[in-house]
């Protein structure tokens, strides 16, 4: 009997690992199709299909999976489309949160999205009141086995303008613009490259409590697990 509820239980856990995987290839697939809508399908001439094909190759979408996306974005008709709005929110504690979602259904996104934030004690807020704390740049993170003064050296010549030490590892911040030239010299250079994207930064963070950090990531969970949701970003340090 014990058996069997261990294998149930790890059944559980496959199917759950297995949903997240779906929703995540999904979301993913969602964002290459409206990229490719808006701006073609060669990524060297489409800066928003690179960065949606980047997030495809971190998550390990299959190729099929990405070539289907293209096409439907490029045979897509206007009852085929999604619109992208940025909801603006605060958690507890203050602690501000903005959703990015593609949605075929605002009415749907936006009912989901508040119950979100209401459920957990928190609000939706007026469009611009959240969003002047956050400001678009290129985040990547290098394994601290490089040295410190050889990647400040490099990063600051390719375009990074701050660099942040953390203790197992580098966070080298630059403008979007210069995003793609700082990966690619530390890809040459065989940087371990931890994390790279282009993100919304907090230009000030809050620091809440134990519990109060809970309840905000329990309404950052649920809401990326929406099937709207793209991204969500707070300014929770």
């Amino acid at each position: 009997m014990a058996g069997h509820s261990k294998w149930a239980n790890i059944k559980h856990r496959k199917a759950a690992q297995d949903s997240k995987r779906g929703k995540i290839f999904t979301k993913v697939a969602r964002e290459i199709t409206v990229a490719a809508k808006e701006g073609g399908g060669d990524p060297e001439m489409n800066a928003k299909l690179r960065t949606a094909l980047e997030k495809a190759k971190a998550v390990n979408l299959p190729n099929v999976n990405i070539d289907r996306a293209i096409k439907r974005g490029l045979g897509s008709s206007a009852d085929d489309s999604y619109e992208a709005i940025v909801y603006e929110g605060y958690a507890v504690a203050g602690v501000a949160v903005l959703v990015y979602t593609l949605t075929d259904n605002k009415n749907r996104t936006v009912s989901d999205v508040r119950h979100t934030f209401t459920k957990r004690g928190g609000n939706l807020a007026e469009s611009g009141s959240v969003a002047w704390m956050f400001e678009r740049k290129g985040v990547l993170n290098i394994d601290n086995t490089v040295s410190e003064e050889e990647l400040m050296e490099v990063a600051l010549e390719s375009g990074a303008e701050d660099i942040i030490t953390h203790d197992d590892n580098y966070e080298v911040v630059c403008e979007p613009e210069a995003f793609e030239l700082l990966r690619d010299v530390f890809v040459q250079r065989s940087y371990p490259i931890l994390n790279a994207e282009v993100t919304m930064k907090a230009k000030n963070t809050v620091d809440v409590d134990a519990k109060e950090a809970g309840t905000v990531n329990a309404i950052v969970d649920i809401l990326e697990d929406l099937d709207d949701v793209q991204d969500v970003y707070t300014n929770m340090a």
